[in-house]
């Protein structure tokens, strides 16, 4: 079964049956729950205001979003709700505009970093953020219910698309206190693109042309096939690797499919790192307002500690997932946060994880502290990281799998709020299901690569054996 059905939305691959793949009935039904959901909460519902209600879409370069994109536009249609269609846009554009639009939710179409055979719908509220864990679950009754009533003609929605955003998005980035335009463009960066041939192949660019830098575009074709594995991890990133030495560039900047995942090449091909995209910012953020509070979650680095301390502020770990970094943001009052898959949140934009945000802050970054993007990631503490993964199958049962790991090492520094992970003095190891693949996620960390290899083989070899 590759359809997965969460508090976030529901993603699946296209093609074969209805509710075991993303098939057009499933993604009808979804968006159909969805905008039942988002019409019983909306307070133009009342009798007081006959305004309809206004969904924001937007979507990725899949091969298969213009299809699901029609599927779900005309079904919010149907239920006499009033579409904006970005068309070819980004999760945080997307996410920029519900505001903006005074919309009442957004649904954004894209499977993030899976292949492209691969969709989702990813679900959002009226201030532009993913739905929480009580809203979602609610949606999901819905749709397994089909408790939804569809309009009479007269009572149908009006579809119209926009295509304003790729310049409204930016300017909402440039026009941050922080992004400092003047300092980028006087330092005169050449910069090496991969879009993974979606649409960071449009965005990523014309943010950079404002910013005056140079750019070098590699796979930014928006035509939906993916080059290699669009998740933006260092096995996958070889030739722009290659490309950024060879073009002499100061740094490269990789994004996923949807363009809420930020990594960064330095200028000798080496990865900056996922983790330390983040922490370049943060420190930047937390070096210019003289202090402030950080979030990332449970599988992140923690350098983003040692920075936030660095800067007198505190940092708090949260559950995976990007509405859990957001509800404990806003507990904390936090200034920047985020996830170590190279996600930036920064609440002065917004609360969402946008890479056009981290594109500039890191830029205004390296253009005030005048040196190299290598000599940069020097110097920050050296962790190093391992992220791995186990393929399941559905007889496995991954809670009596987690709960055997926690007991094993119960005498450790064990915390269970999001599968399990266990501190050592030196290193840690966190254990957890995806919520959006059939896999159990491995991620380690320790001060050497190698030590962070040991931990998740040794693991991994554990794991394994409790499955056989």
């Amino acid at each position: 079964m590759t359809l997965i059905k969460s508090i976030s939305g529901i993603r699946g691959t296209i093609g074969g049956k209805t509710a075991d793949n993303l098939t057009p009935i499933d993604a009808v039904k979804f968006a159909a729950a969805y905008g039942a959901f988002i019409k019983s909460r909306s307070k133009k519902r009342s009798e007081l205001n006959s305004e309809r209600v206004k969904v924001v879409i937007g979507r990725d370069a899949r091969i298969s979003g213009k299809m699901i994109s029609s599927l779900v536009a005309n079904t919010l249609v149907g239920l006499g709700i009033d579409v904006i269609d970005l068309g070819l846009s980004t999760t945080p554009t997307v996410e920029v505009a519900v505001p903006l639009e005074k919309a009442d939710g957004g649904i954004i179409l894209t499977a993030s970093h899976n292949p492209k055979e691969w969709n989702a719908l990813k679900l959002l509220n009226e201030k532009g953020e993913f739905l929480n864990g009580t809203e979602g679950e609610e949606i999901l009754a819905l749709a397994e219910s089909e408790a939804f009533s569809f309009a009479k003609v007269d009572d149908l929605g009006v579809y119209k698309k926009n295509k304003k955003y790729l310049k409204k998005h930016i300017k909402e980035v440039l026009k941050l206190d922080l992004v400092d335009v003047k300092a980028i463009k006087k330092a005169k960066f050449k910069v090496v693109v991969d879009g993974v041939n979606s649409t960071g192949g449009i965005f990523i660019p014309a943010l950079l042309e404002k910013l005056g830098v140079e750019c070098v575009k590699l796979y930014c074709t928006p035509n939906g096939e993916f080059p290699h594995n669009p998740e933006p991890l260092k096995e996958n990133l070889t030739d722009i690797s290659e490309l950024v030495v060879k073009e002499k560039a100061d740094l490269g900047i990789v994004v996923d499919p949807d363009v809420d995942r930020l990594a960064i090449i330095s200028e000798d091909g080496s990865m900056f790192g996922e983790e330390y995209t983040l922490v370049a910012c943060a420190d930047y953020v937390l070096g210019r307002l003289g202090g402030g509070n950080t979030v990332s979650n449970l599988s992140s680095s923690r350098a983003l500690r040692d920075v936030t301390e660095k800067h007198g502020g505190t940092y708090t770990a949260s559950a995976v997932g990007e509405v859990n970094v957001v509800i404990k943001m806003k507990e904390t009052n936090t200034v920047i946060g985020g996830e170590g898959n190279g996600g930036i949140i920064y609440p002065a934009s917004h609360y969402g994880r946008d890479s056009l945000v981290g594109v500039a802050l890191f830029l205004s970054h390296l253009a005030h502290q005048k040196v190299s993007c290598k000599t940069l990631r020097d110097s920050y503490p050296s962790y190093f990281m391992s992220k791995n993964k186990i393929q399941l199958t559905p007889e496995i049962n991954v809670d009596e799998i987690l709960k055997t790991m926690a007991s094993t090492y119960k005498n450790e520094d064990v915390n269970t709020i999001d599968g399990v992970k266990i501190d050592f003095a030196n290193e840690w190891i966190h254990l957890r299901k995806s919520n959006t693949e059939p896999i159990i996620r491995i991620y380690t960390e320790a001060k050497s690569q190698e030590a962070a290899d040991a931990l998740a083989l040794r693991f991994i070899n554990e794991i394994k054996a409790i499955i056989a």
